[in-house]
């Protein structure tokens, strides 16, 4: 048997404030104790990814307290923002840090000025680093001079889930993510606004909280577009709930200004969703192909918001292709690897680390 001490966020656990990120950790934190690996959890308060003195001070009293010559596995929502603390622990300690999002990317003021700097020091003295996506792990090459045969994709999994059949006319819309403006709700309002001619009601599943005026704002706007009643703000979801939401849905509709892979969609794909995201970072990776080619959804430009409308419309007024996009959907999700391939790729980082 194997240990590994796993480096958390304090709140990875709150069903308030759910995120891919978080599910990733917890997901792969099981998979790995039930395949045998020793996990020692750690939950580290603070103000990640902006940590203030007290941040600092807890992450540094944990990895003080972790043996010599173990391996940790760092989130780096934590690990990316602390070269202070993590560097000089690298003599003795094998850190393999996962990158769920390069922070050189991050669009919101909740990094430092010197982010970039700090990724790069922190990344430059892991053992290894953990990518979640094919994109990500190219983006951190381009930004960085690491070793190649450092940088590992452990794409993530997906649950099994029932199949979803949809309604005839496809109006039942959804977007799950935080409603702050990276997740580019805006952009997805706009294009809704000039389809009010056609049958459609959305449903925005996510977080409220973290930009309230970035949420007040797209209210204002669609109660003066006069198309309030046809959104509904749920705030965030999970379990049964978000399985209710997802069942209730025909189309996934991510407009993201930025996106490391895009869990929702392979959410959305496992259930049969087909979904229309931003062509931009991971997300036509995760949308990915049929066996025939044909891709379960349809991509825009991020902002665009005429391409967006315009993909929207085809898809609300063209019959035969939600049937064409829906069987693509359906035939992909049978292809969609599970957490346990996810796991298996992490531990094998980690074996390495060990050796």
């Amino acid at each position: 048997m194997s240990g590994v001490h796993v480096i958390v966020p304090f709140g990875v656990d709150d069903p308030t404030r759910p995120s891919g990120g978080n599910a990733y950790d917890r997901h792969v934190c099981s998979g790995l104790a039930a395949s045998g690996w020793s996990v020692r959890e750690h939950v580290v308060p603070g103000t990640w990814p902006r940590p203030d003195a007290a941040s600092f001070a807890a992450l540094a009293d944990v990895m003080r307290h972790i043996p010599d010559g173990a391996v940790v596995l760092l989130d780096g929502l934590i690990a990316c923002m602390t070269p202070e603390v993590l560097v000089p622990q690298a003599a003795r300690l094998r850190l393999v840090v996962l990158v769920h999002m390069p922070f050189g990317d991050r669009m919101e003021d909740d990094v430092p000025d010197d982010a970039e700097r700090r990724e790069r020091e922190v990344l430059s003295a892991a053992a290894a680093v953990v990518a979640t996506s094919a994109w990500t792990r190219g983006r951190l090459l381009e930004l960085y001079p690491l070793p190649a045969d450092h940088v590992h994709v452990a794409q993530p999994g997906v649950s099994a889930a029932d199949l979803v059949p949809g309604t005839a006319d496809g109006g039942a819309l959804i977007c799950v993510a935080a409603v702050i403006p990276r997740k580019g709700q805006d952009v997805l309002l706009e294009a809704l606004a000039g389809l009010t001619d056609l049958p459609w009601h959305c449903t925005f599943v996510g977080t409220l909280d973290r930009e309230p005026r970035f949420v007040a704002r797209l209210r204002l706007r669609a109660e003066q577009g006069g198309f309030a009643d046809r959104l509904t703000f749920a705030g965030p979801r999970t379990g049964a709930d978000l399985e209710r939401s997802y069942a209730a849905a025909d189309l996934l509709v991510l407009a993201s200004r930025g996106e490391s892979y895009g869990m929702v969609v392979t959410e959305a794909l496992a259930r049969g969703v087909p979904a229309v995201v931003s062509d931009i970072g991971g997300l036509p990776e995760a949308l990915g192909c049929a066996a025939d080619g044909t891709r379960p959804g349809l991509l825009v430009s991020p902002g665009d918001v005429p391409a967006l409308a315009s993909a929207l419309r085809d898809w609300l007024r063209d019959a035969a292709l939600r049937e064409r996009l829906r069987d693509a959907a359906r035939t992909r999700r049978t292809a969609l690897a599970g957490w346990p391939d996810t796991t298996s790729v992490v531990a094998g980082v980690l074996a390495g680390a060990v050796a």
